[in-house]
């Protein structure tokens, strides 16, 4: 599959487990650094609060290199990992989770504090907005000028994307390609008289 599930937007969600606030902020991240700019960004916007912990899936949810997760002074295990594992469950791309948390007085215990981070992660991402995402490649496309306006009506039907165009004798495209549709759209470029190469 070329395609994910992942986060439309920022978007937060809070519950209260047992007097302990939790509040689950889900950003919409491509790749580990811009998670974790976005994840410190929520830190110093709850910067009274007692833990921030974290979780990522940033980018295709089958590239383990960017999935990581942080207990942020909870006990080991109770919260990052439980949160990353919802992540991992869901089949979501491209997503970071930060459950911030007040303490409320009670203690949870090390079974509590599994569960009410799991279900922070659980709620926030039943009630996500969510878009699709591609696994993309880039391809260049040269193109008749004359083809322009007859490629760009079939791209209506199709999640290709122009990233650049550049003028010269001929038209060049400079496309973000899903796996999907690279062979339709060889088939389209031959049959207008054009040529795909790789970047």
């Amino acid at each position: 599959m070329d395609r994910y599930p992942a986060p439309e937007s920022k978007q937060r969600f809070e519950t209260i487990i047992k007097r302990s606030r939790f509040i689950t902020t889900v950003l919409p991240v491509p790749e580990k650094q811009t998670a974790l700019n976005a994840i410190q960004t929520v830190r110093d916007e709850f910067s009274d609060a007692n833990h921030h912990c974290w979780a990522m899936v940033a980018g295709v949810p089958t590239d383990v290199y960017n999935q990581d997760q942080s207990d942020d002074g909870e006990p080991k295990g109770t919260a990052g990992k439980p949160m990353l594992n919802v992540l991992q469950h869901s089949g979501m791309g491209n997503i970071a989770v930060v459950v911030t948390r007040y303490f409320g007085g009670v203690k949870l215990g090390a079974g509590g504090l599994v569960r009410a981070y799991s279900q922070s992660v659980s709620s926030a991402l039943n009630e996500l907005n969510i878009i699709t995402a591609f696994i993309k490649t880039t391809m260049t496309l040269q193109l008749p000028y004359s083809q322009l306006a007859t490629f760009e009506h079939w791209l209506k039907n199709t999640d290709i994307i122009i990233l650049e165009k550049e003028f010269s004798d001929t038209l060049s495209l400079k496309l973000a390609v899903p796996e999907s549709e690279a062979e339709s759209l060889l088939l389209r470029a031959y049959e207008l008289g054009g040529e795909l190469t790789p970047p």
